[in-house]
């Protein structure tokens, strides 16, 4: 571990649906799901893609950093000071997937993001799941 790893904090949310990676991909990646259960986006699953999100509250920009197409989605989050990274982690079970959000870079004061992050990605979670129980 990097000593700025070990000085900034993670949310970490995981949760198996039953639904295959290629369907929580496109719900991750594609900007009308998105929309759906995050927030209104111009996002692309394109690495090097500059996208901002934007709800009530305000707006979030990021890059894309990583895509592997039903394996693994990257982006960094940035939003009122904060500089953060989301990674998305999609595993196949023989049920459906394991959905894991990581996101990382919250220094010791920043509570109120992290904070807001660990209650926000589990109410994020319950809005994904919803949009897979209608998408094709």
């Amino acid at each position: 571990m990097t000593e700025e790893t070990t000085q900034t904090l993670s949310v970490v949310v995981e949760r198996e649906m039953p639904h295959p990676a290629e369907k929580v991909w496109r719900a991750l990646t594609q900007q009308a799901l998105i929309e759906e259960w995050l927030m209104k986006n111009d996002f692309q699953p394109v690495v090097g893609h500059r996208f901002n999100l934007s709800a009530d509250w305000g707006g979030v920009e990021g890059v894309v950093r990583a895509v592997e197409p039903g394996k693994v989605l990257s982006y960094t989050w940035e939003a009122y000071g904060l500089e953060s990274v989301v990674t998305w982690t999609l595993t196949p079970t023989s049920t459906g997937t394991i959905v894991r959000v990581e996101q990382t870079g919250f220094r010791p004061d920043q509570k109120q993001a992290y904070h807001g992050a660990k209650a926000g990605w589990p109410n994020f979670f319950d809005g994904l799941e919803r949009v897979l129980e209608k998408a094709d």
